[in-house]
């Protein structure tokens, strides 16, 4: 199996290095990440400047490709450039904090992965549950779980897996769940602050505003130490709402254009 890997945190980040090194027991893995961290960078590519690719060596060997770009950029470039043949399977991770409810949207983790499942090539986007996280060694063994369980199982194309892994000791894990997104959200401001000179500049701060009970939810999910596995997709449509505005009859807003 071909296996890309991918991250937010940056070609040194110790959770790519774990990733990588669990997933090199099932399969064949190419690195190809961000130079610097790109976190919370979302779904961006880089259009007006060129991007640059390094070889870039851990202790003393070749490890990967650092990309001066986005998540996204990584995996195309890495898939349309650097490997000869396309990957069997995307993997991006292991993320430094969780990616649930509206955290997806904004994490470059999740983007990684979902620009695979954007070029038809199953992915995985995998996270733990803190920012100072020290072990990524479960959340290794879960990443090669799920990419052994997901090879030649029937998942529609442009749907992607988003597992968080708490950041427990392993004999806490009290399992793992097949759940939903959640609709906890930040409650989020730009704090103004005063620099040494006495400028002004401002740092974005706030508290996750928790509104996710039940345990099908992501966010509630890994609260109760289960590892949370979502299948999401870039299909934005909201289908009840379309369904209703139906009966709007739009159509009529134009009927008196003029030509």
């Amino acid at each position: 199996m071909r296996i890309l890997v991918c991250n937010d945190d940056g070609i040194d980040s110790p959770g790519i290095y774990t990733l990588a090194e669990s997933l090199k027991e099932i399969g064949e893995v190419t690195v190809v990440a961000p130079l610097k961290e790109q976190s919370a960078v979302g779904h961006a590519i880089t259009m007006h400047y060129p991007l640059r690719v390094t070889k870039h060596f851990k202790n003393g060997s070749f490890f990967g490709h650092a990309v001066d770009g986005t998540p996204a950029d990584c995996v195309k470039i890495g898939i349309r450039n650097l490997m000869k043949d396309p990957p069997d399977l995307v993997v991006s991770g292991i993320n430094h904090g969780s990616n649930t409810a509206i955290n997806i949207i904004y994490s470059g983790t999740v983007s990684a992965a979902r620009e695979a499942a954007i070029m038809d090539i199953p992915s995985i986007a995998i996270s733990v549950t803190n920012h100072a996280v020290t072990d990524f060694n479960f959340a290794g063994k879960v990443a090669k779980l799920l990419a052994k369980e997901i090879t030649g199982k029937d998942i529609p194309l442009g749907t992607l897996l988003n597992v968080n892994v708490p950041d427990v000791p392993e004999n806490k894990i009290a399992g793992i769940l097949l759940t939903k997104q959640g609709k906890s959200k930040w409650d989020d401001i730009y704090e103004r602050r005063q620099d040494p000179y006495g400028k002004d500049y401002y740092w974005l701060t706030g508290n996750l505003l928790e509104m996710d009970k039940e345990i099908e939810l992501d966010e509630a999910a890994i609260k109760r130490n289960y590892v949370s596995v979502t299948p999401i997709h870039f299909d934005l449509t909201d289908y009840e709402t379309y369904n209703k505005m139906k009966k709007w009859n739009i159509e009529h807003l134009l009927n008196g254009k003029k030509d």
